[in-house]
């Protein structure tokens, strides 16, 4: 029983840990600079309304962008737990009580194929980037 108390607490912490800098392999930085061309970044919101999924772009494991209206959000994971997420046939996959994707929600990734969970990780800040 305590050890599984101890794995929920820990996760709870990684949950909450601020944001790790992001690497990107150059490829990725290319498709994200492209993606985010001529737009400004904001201040960094919390949460997110849901948005529709074929509205989500995939930078690389740790980065995506949602296109919401004209305004997009990157978002940079806080864990590395999504390392599968750019894999073909990987699927993101939230749980939420509320209309809203916020910072710290758990993200799990899962083979579209059997279903399995590949990974997870929590999201960071939404930052919005608007047409300058």
């Amino acid at each position: 029983m305590r050890i599984g108390l101890l794995l929920v607490g820990a996760a709870a912490v990684v949950g909450c840990a601020p944001a790790a800098p992001v690497e990107r392999t150059a490829e990725a930085q290319t498709h994200l600079d492209k993606v985010l061309a001529g737009r400004v970044a904001g201040p960094p919101q919390n949460c997110l309304n849901q948005f529709r999924t074929r509205d989500m772009i995939t930078i690389d494991d740790n980065t995506v962008v949602f296109k919401v209206g004209s305004t997009y959000y990157r978002n940079d994971f806080r864990s590395e737990g999504c390392s599968q997420l750019s894999r073909p046939g990987s699927a993101m996959v939230t749980k939420s009580p509320t209309t809203q994707l916020c910072s710290g929600d758990i993200i799990t990734i899962n083979d579209t194929a059997n279903g399995m969970m590949l990974g997870a990780c929590s999201f960071g800040e939404f930052v919005p980037y608007r047409k300058a």
